[in-house]
């Protein structure tokens, strides 16, 4: 599995925000205020994350007092970091072009939505981070024998 690439989140999150912009100018009139509950869910899975991350690197790491590492919960949080990290980026474009909409809206509806699409960019992008943080945590270190650049026992007679 690959880490997550910057450019595939930036594309993703433009997007959305395309999406979000031309749903909002289309439907508005019709919609409710946007809602706090998906803010809320993703501030607390950026926190959970968070702290997966800090808890996993300490166990890769052996950091004295860690227990030892599950190799398979260790996958799992990758699978996790890299469909949080997409999901944040989506969350936060969307979010955002929602915002950029919100502000050129000279209605008080608009102005009274602006500080949940605010929250909603702050708390994806939280999502984002606590992800790629987490996904980075779940990297197996480098043997010193590795880390000038050597190859490995199994690939050194390969050409």
């Amino acid at each position: 599995m690959r880490p997550t690439s910057l450019s595939t989140l930036v594309v993703a999150g433009l997007a959305a925000a395309a999406v979000g912009w031309l749903l909002l100018s289309a439907f508005y009139a019709q919609m409710p205020r946007l809602p706090w509950l998906p803010i809320i869910v993703l501030a607390a899975l950026a926190t959970a994350e968070a702290f997966l991350a800090q808890n996993t690197s300490a166990r890769i790491q052996h950091k004295p007092g860690a227990p030892r590492v599950d190799p398979i919960a260790v996958a799992r949080y990758a699978v996790l970091a890299k469909a949080s990290s997409l999901a944040g980026a989506l969350f936060a474009g969307f979010s955002a072009g929602l915002l950029a909409w919100l502000a050129l809206e000279p209605t008080r509806a608009a102005r009274d939505d602006v500080p949940a699409a605010i929250a909603g960019v702050v708390s994806a992008l939280a999502l984002v981070g606590a992800a790629l943080w987490l996904e980075r945590s779940c990297r197996v270190p480098e043997r010193p024998d590795q880390k000038d650049g050597g190859e490995s026992g199994r690939s050194a007679g390969r050409s």
